[in-house]
């Protein structure tokens, strides 16, 4: 599923109009990215946990030639699934 299905779907499900379906996501989107900028996390119960972690710079090899380089620090986005989407999955 991608965006404009996934806007479609919930259009459908909320009977609201793609616009305004269109509009909660990108509302919803960036409320979730502002929050794990500032270091934060988002529990959207039933569903998951999204958080920011750092990850640590780390020496890594070029797969073409085996010679080691550096891979800077980043913050990167961890998602952990929660009980009702697992069980969801099954």
């Amino acid at each position: 599923m991608n965006k404009s299905e996934l806007i479609e779907h919930i259009a459908v499900q909320a009977d609201v109009s793609k616009a305004a379906a269109g509009r909660v996501l990108e509302a919803m989107l960036g409320a979730v990215k502002t929050t794990l900028r500032k270091g934060g996390s988002v529990t959207i119960t039933g569903f998951g946990t999204f958080a920011a972690s750092k990850r640590a710079s780390r020496t890594g090899r070029n797969p073409r030639t085996g010679a080691p380089i550096k891979i800077k620090a980043a913050r990167v986005v961890k998602f952990r699934p929660g009980k009702g989407l697992k069980d969801g999955v099954r």
